[in-house]
């Protein structure tokens, strides 16, 4: 089978689009900017929670951001794409989110993110609320932020 001139412009269109697409912004509120954070590993000292959450519940959590932070990234993961949560993110000075499983770009029970600022992170207390947006029966999630 040829490939013709025409046909491989238009695949390489396709991939440039498709990597421009995955390299975009979850959303830019104030000095904020979150992005998907990845395939993430954690640092082996990281705290991490591990709970239960049914539908409509919300857990909150918080964590104090001390000044001179440039970035975090928080992770939520449940594992289970049959069943949906939420994060949203209550920073000093405003609001991110809510965000679902897919903000991150991909539907697979996960929602891990990179939260930065070119001028630092608002220090003091930032909270992370996890809502049971769409669960049947009880999900086991974990959550962890550094």
């Amino acid at each position: 089978m040829k490939v013709s001139g025409i046909s491989l412009t238009i695949l390489i269109c396709i991939a440039l689009l498709v990597s421009g697409v995955s390299a975009l912004n979850v959303e830019k509120t104030g000095n904020y900017t979150v992005t998907p954070a990845g395939d993430l590993r954690f640092p082996s000292m990281t705290p991490f929670v591990t709970s239960t959450i049914s539908q409509g519940q919300v857990v909150a959590y918080s964590r104090v951001v001390s000044p001179g932070t440039s970035s975090m990234i928080t992770d939520l993961n449940w594992g289970n794409p049959a069943n949906s949560l939420s994060l949203t993110i209550v920073a000093p000075d405003g609001v991110l989110g809510p965000f679902y499983d897919s903000a991150d770009g991909t539907t697979n029970g996960r929602i891990a993110l990179s939260i930065s600022s070119p001028t630092g992170l608002t220090p003091g207390t930032w909270k992370f609320y996890i809502e049971g947006y769409h669960v049947t029966g009880t999900q086991t999630y974990s959550f962890v932020t550094y």
